[in-house]
């Protein structure tokens, strides 16, 4: 965005100005560590050789698209189970009340990174860069001193964030080819045939894990953004048909409701906490969006709007398939579609936009760690560390994922452990560090206090409760999402 007729002076020169002749270079391709769906951002806007043209034309509805893009993943798929640990009331009402406060924390965040954009005169402001600059701007003299501790903060959450992403991919990928493997022996073309279906036993699902780990390795060894852009198309393909498809299946025939609980017990509703701020995890995206609009004073705008989009589709799904399937529903809602191809063809569609999105997924973590992990030793052996710490990194999410293999915790885990952070507990602790010195009116800083402390109770009541699910599970290693299709 060169000579940005919307912006400050100071933050008008961009670091990709061309000369005659000049192979164009990205630099959010080179920040590309700070979230797997801004990585996926960047993929989009770096896979073409002009993307600097893309730079000067993002206009709001390609604003809108990516926003909501980056929003939809696994998470939405396991709402349904959310709504049921909520209650069919509490449920939809608490994921507006999520919706709002994760639209107002990414307000929050694009507001304090436009303010130190100005007053450093830089282009562009991350996550860690905003957090860190806004702890020196603290009046507290022991958090100025440590303001660098804040990028690093933000980047374990990051790691621990994206690398939870990941053992949910392979517990996913295990979890829909099980059922699609066991069930193909009955699958039929007719949909609507009501039968049970008795599932072929096959072997154990860590084994299905196991089958994978091949083909994520030769995924994580892609180190070329412009190379991983094809997996990322077509991944975003694959899931938007199969929302489709799945969104036309829960609408029909929907059972009297008069029965499922208006709110649920504490103890589910934890779990609901986490996987619903799993779903709205997306704050990372906000600020390479804001950065690269021809004119970033419409992007609240577009933010709140997509925001609003996002949240009335997740009610919806969440709110629909608990409709209809009920006490039934799985932790993903794939698990209850009828054994029929077309129902198939989702789960094969799903592998196959999950096992692509990984790889974007590991990007992020291994463009943390690596880089500092190879400045540490001779040159001559980067490329043999950087190798076996990407076969190490892949190799520990598969692990993870085998002694974790229920969707449902873990989606939870994740979003309790380390999304609450990024989405809830630092943005609104960031506008006070940022402004408490300017003056702030005390209804703001009671506002922040409370939105970090619910953030921080979801944040220790979720985590406990989906650690608590595992240990008092009998079989903790059991893979519990297999089911008995009934038609």
């Amino acid at each position: 965005m060169v000579g940005h007729p919307t912006r400050d002076p100071e933050c008008q020169q961009r670091p990709w100005r061309l000369r005659d002749n000049q192979e164009p270079t990205y630099p959010a391709q080179l920040r590309c560590g700070h979230t797997g769906k801004e990585c996926l951002l960047d993929l989009l806007t770096s896979a073409h050789p002009h993307a600097h043209v893309f730079f000067l034309s993002f206009r709001a509805f390609q604003a809108l698209v990516h926003l909501v893009k980056g929003n939809i993943g696994t998470g939405v798929l396991g709402l349904p189970l959310a709504m049921k640990n909520a209650g069919i009331l509490m449920g939809p009402l608490s994921l507006l009340a999520m919706g709002f406060i994760s639209c107002h924390c990414m307000h929050i965040l694009v507001r304090c990174a436009q303010r130190f954009c100005h007053r450093l005169n830089k282009p562009f402001m991350d996550y860690g860069d905003t957090v860190m600059h806004g702890l020196e701007a603290s009046p507290s003299t022991w958090l100025r001193n440590h303001a660098h501790w804040g990028r690093r903060i933000v980047s374990f959450f990051l790691i621990v964030t994206q690398m939870g992403f990941c053992c949910v991919y392979i517990v996913f990928l295990a979890d829909k080819l099980k059922q699609v493997v066991e069930a193909v022996n009955s699958t039929t073309n007719n949909c609507h045939y009501n039968r049970t279906v008795i599932l072929t036993p096959t072997m154990d699902s860590r084994l299905y894990m196991l089958s994978f780990l091949p083909f994520l390795v030769l995924l994580v060894l892609v180190r070329n953004l412009r190379a991983l852009s094809i997996f990322s198309l077509l991944a975003n393909i694959t899931m938007l048909v199969s929302l489709i498809i799945i969104t036309q299946s829960i609408i029909q025939g929907i059972p009297d409701p008069s029965h499922l609980p208006l709110v649920a017990n504490w103890k589910t509703y934890a779990l609901f906490f986490g996987t619903a701020v799993f779903s709205f995890e997306s704050i990372g995206v906000v600020l390479p969006l804001e950065n690269k609009m021809k004119d970033a004073r419409r992007f609240p705008v577009i933010l709140s709007l997509g925001m609003s989009i996002v949240t009335a589709l997740y009610i919806s799904i969440g709110t629909l398939g608990y409709l209809r399937f009920g006490n039934d529903i799985k932790a993903s809602i794939t698990l209850n579609l009828p054994n029929c191809w077309l129902y198939q063809s989702v789960k094969i569609l799903y592998i196959i936009g999950i096992l692509c999105t990984y790889a974007l997924q590991f990007y992020v973590p291994a463009e943390i760690i690596i880089p500092f992990a190879t400045s540490q030793v001779l040159k001559r052996w980067a490329l043999p560390l950087d190798l076996f710490i990407r076969l190490a990194m892949v190799s520990l999410t598969c692990i993870l994922a085998i002694l974790i293999p229920r969707l449902d915790l873990v989606l939870s885990l994740v979003g309790s452990l380390s999304s609450s952070a990024l989405a809830l507990i630092i943005p609104p602790l960031l506008e006070i560090t940022t402004y408490y010195s300017e003056g702030m009116s005390p209804i703001t800083i009671i506002k922040d206090a409370l939105i970090s402390i619910l953030g921080f109770v979801g944040f220790v009541m979720g985590t406990y409760q989906a650690l608590d699910e595992l240990i008092q599970s009998e079989d903790p290693l059991t893979f519990s999402n297999s089911t008995i299709f009934i038609q």
